[in-house]
């Protein structure tokens, strides 16, 4: 079947996907009380997977799910093996839960975290050269969207806001201020300054992220860590998102103001360009983000 995985990793077992049950007591079912992460493996090696690794067991920590990730690498490789993706460009789904217990509200004594995981064949482009259209929605999402959370419900509904405007993305705004996208980070280049909203509970801080802002201070490009107003959204000179599937991808309109027709601009190609050669190159000559 298209877009699902041949075997699914669950609680310790590796089975074809359409046996991989859970139980309809799952708080990740009832709850959406779970967190998750997606990567992607790139020739031969996951693109910052320790920070993903590492964003994970954050995002358990704050919503206090007990759960020892340290096990992870080899059952990792072990669904590699299984799905006959160990030598191929592929993404990786991780999802963790606070597994089965009675319908309540509070957390469960003794509840043993469900875990999931899947692999798909995937292949990046070299640079994504897509000119993305997007929209602004107000952001009505609570307030600690710095957790990879499996209960998307609010980002779900402004992507299909957008998808039913013919835009890729939705930007949003919470009191005037650009946070971030459904499933995105976004930046702003003004006079050669890059701005982008500050890392804290308004936003994910996502792993192209923070790649990103280490590529600018590498490159000796001020950047600036503060939410730009919708306002002067039509004073900015550039635009672009990232992603761990998105790369970075300039972002040629929001709503219908347009940053360029053709050429997209030199600082978000730059960054680009700088973010192919990081993933070309190996993990121990990596920036440190």
């Amino acid at each position: 079947m298209v877009n699902y995985p041949d075997f699914v990793f669950l609680n310790g077992t590796i089975v074809p996907h359409q046996d991989a049950k859970i139980s309809v007591f799952d708080r990740g079912f009832i709850f959406g009380d779970g967190v998750y992460e997606a990567m992607v493996k790139i020739n031969g090696q996951f693109f910052y997977g320790d920070a993903h690794l590492g964003r994970l067991a954050s995002s358990l920590q704050k919503i206090n799910i007990h759960f020892d990730i340290s096990g992870l690498p080899k059952d990792i490789d072990r669904l590699l093996a299984a799905s006959d993706l160990e030598n191929e460009d592929c993404l990786l789904y991780i999802q963790i839960s606070r597994g089965v217990a009675p319908r309540k509200h509070g957390y469960p004594d003794g509840a043993m975290p469900t875990l999931m995981m899947y692999a798909l064949p995937y292949k990046l482009p070299e640079i994504n050269n897509k000119h993305m259209a997007v929209v602004t929605t107000p952001d009505f999402r609570w307030h600690r969207c710095d957790i990879k959370m499996t209960s998307l419900l609010g980002n779900i509904m402004v992507n299909q806001f957008a998808m039913e405007n013919d835009a890729y993305e939705a930007i949003l705004v919470r009191n005037g201020v650009i946070t971030e996208a459904s499933h995105s980070n976004i930046f702003f280049v003004k006079n050669q300054v890059v701005y982008t909203h500050p890392a804290n509970e308004l936003i994910l801080n996502g792993i192209s992220r923070q790649v990103v802002v280490a590529l600018c201070h590498q490159m000796d490009l001020n950047i600036i860590e503060e939410g730009i107003k919708q306002d002067d959204i039509t004073r900015m000179d550039e635009a672009f998102l990232t992603g761990t599937t998105t790369q970075v991808a300039a972002i040629q309109r929001i709503d219908a103001h347009y940053y360029f027709k053709d050429a997209i601009g030199p600082i978000t190609r730059k960054l680009q360009e700088a973010f192919l050669e990081l993933k070309n190159q190996e993990n121990e000559t990596k920036i440190i983000i």
